[in-house]
């Protein structure tokens, strides 16, 4: 099952976010299996203030764990994270669902 990983940074926390950012990648990169797409939300200036991530999890509580084993996770790094259940229905441009 797909699952949307949305995680919103604390406020004032980009210093912590680039101090966490290479046990981040290094973490996603031993996960890239389930990762169906990733990367960072973007503030007004272009500066990241968060993460997205589609991920292939058997359950909400499997995309739970990968969320929270997520370095920037345990650093803290996160004023929340919202796990919500999707379904594809373009990539790519084309209908898949």
């Amino acid at each position: 099952m797909i699952f949307s990983v949305t995680s919103l940074d604390k406020p004032n926390a980009l210093e912590l976010r680039l101090a966490t950012r290479p046990s981040h990648i290094e973490y996603l990169d031993s996960q890239v299996e389930a990762i169906i797409i990733g990367g960072p939300l973007l503030d007004a200036d272009g500066k990241p203030c968060g993460s997205q991530l589609l991920i292939e999890a058997a359950d909400e509580a499997a995309a739970a764990a990968f969320a929270a084993a997520d370095p920037y996770a345990k650093a803290g790094l996160f004023a929340s994270v919202t796990i919500k259940p999707f379904r594809m229905v373009f990539k790519d441009g084309a209908r898949v669902g």
